[in-house]
């Protein structure tokens, strides 16, 4: 029978735990505090940036969701941020994404300081990821780090495993090859220039599609041995409207030993991922 690897089960058990590390840390004198930088009405990322607060609250942290105008001129984007990066009451910040046009030319990994950028885009963040060094004082991406969460909090062995990863963005692909490799994963990162996708997949223990292409994978990307373990990072829409992600679920689920629901599997292990990287974030302050 199919494993369906939902995060429910481990969200309660992780909540349960930041919610003790967050008391921990405001009997201490620090308040764990996240400031995110919403630019424009992007009604997906009002979705996002609404769910990290109401997380980060449930767990005792604060969160403030810094609301800009669409149009906001770039030396102001720019100053709101500094001045977040030299707030010492704060201790993580996010830019979500996607920013506007006017403001695509920006380095978002480099705009938030390396102690401060909970969602581990930071070159110095990437580099502790691609060196598997100083992990305990730096970030990790949130959702690589969700899926390898919820994968080994689901008894799910990935050392000497084979992984295919279709998608290479900056965001969940590249970092999470990376960590796959730093657990002792044999990974192969595919992406659109890659030939002979589907013998690839068909070959591997693990696939990962991070693509943003709805009902992509489907039974022909699997084998039939039925021993694979499929994680769906897409959040798209359907024809209908409807939240789907990026593996025909109804088509595979039969065909496989594990696979991650949508909604419902990689998509909170992310906003789990974000909150403990604000808690380490203000762990981090203590030792200063």
């Amino acid at each position: 029978m199919t494993q369906i690897l939902s995060a429910a089960p481990i969200k309660k058990k992780i909540t349960k735990e930041l919610k003790s590390d967050c008391k921990f840390l405001k009997e201490n004198g620090i308040h764990p505090y996240l400031k995110v930088i919403l630019v424009g009405n992007n009604p997906a990322s009002l979705v996002y940036t609404a769910s990290k607060k109401k997380y980060c609250e449930r767990i005792g942290a604060k969160c403030d969701i810094i609301a800009l105008d669409e149009q906001i001129e770039l030396i102001k984007f720019l100053t709101i941020i500094d001045e977040i990066n030299h707030d010492n009451d704060v201790h993580g910040c996010i830019i979500q994404l996607p920013l506007p046009k006017h403001l695509l030319h920006l380095d978002v990994g480099k705009l938030v300081i390396q102690e401060k950028d909970v969602d581990g885009f930071h070159p110095e963040n990437l580099y502790s990821v691609l060196s598997n060094q100083n992990i305990e004082t730096h970030f990790v991406s949130c959702t690589p780090k969700g899926i390898i969460t919820l994968l080994r909090e689901s008894q799910i062995e990935i050392a000497n495993k084979r992984v295919a990863i279709i998608g290479r963005s900056m965001i969940v692909g590249k970092p999470l090859a990376c960590l796959f490799t730093n657990h002792n994963a044999t990974v192969t990162l595919c992406h659109s220039k890659t030939q002979n996708i589907r013998e690839i997949t068909k070959e591997c223990d693990i696939i990962v599609s991070a693509v943003g292409i709805a009902h992509l994978v489907d039974e022909t990307f699997i084998s039939n041995k039925k021993n694979q373990v499929v994680v769906d990072v897409g959040m798209n829409t359907n024809a209908n409207g409807e939240l789907c992600g990026d593996v025909n679920f109804e088509k595979i689920k039969d065909l496989v030993s594990a696979i991650t629901p949508v909604p419902g599997g990689v998509g909170p292990m992310t906003i789990i991922s974000l909150a403990q990287n604000l808690l380490q974030a203000s762990k981090n302050r203590l030792s200063l």
